[in-house]
């Protein structure tokens, strides 16, 4: 079992930077990628970024450049910068593990124009 927590959401102005934090807790060791995904009420989820183990990236083309996803496997980071009001939905951690995954509650990104 592996418990996620995330942290660092909150409201910012267009052009604005946050960085969100998600920690892993419980059979860590069984981690082998972190991502973020992010999701807009009656929207579908939408994979963000993710960090494997041995610390390869990858990126949703259309963030490159903005969004950084950084840390350690079972302390990721998702740097955020240059923000726009598209931007804003629930933003949560996955832990991709040896036989199946799991999911943060999520933290709320909001955006202004």
């Amino acid at each position: 079992q592996v418990q996620l927590v995330e942290s660092g959401g909150g409201l910012v102005q267009a052009g604005g930077s946050l960085r969100l934090s998600c920690a892993a807790s419980g059979r860590v060791f069984s981690i082998y990628a972190m991502a973020w995904y992010r999701q807009a009420p009656g929207k579908e989820r939408e994979f963000v970024a993710r960090m494997t183990r041995d610390g390869r990236t990858d990126y949703l083309d259309s963030l490159k450049g903005r969004f950084t996803i950084s840390g350690s496997i079972d302390h990721v980071y998702l740097q955020m910068n240059s923000l726009e009001p598209e931007d804003t939905d629930v933003y949560y951690c996955n832990a991709f593990a040896t036989a199946q995954e799991f999911w943060g509650q999520g933290t709320q990104v909001t955006v202004s124009s």
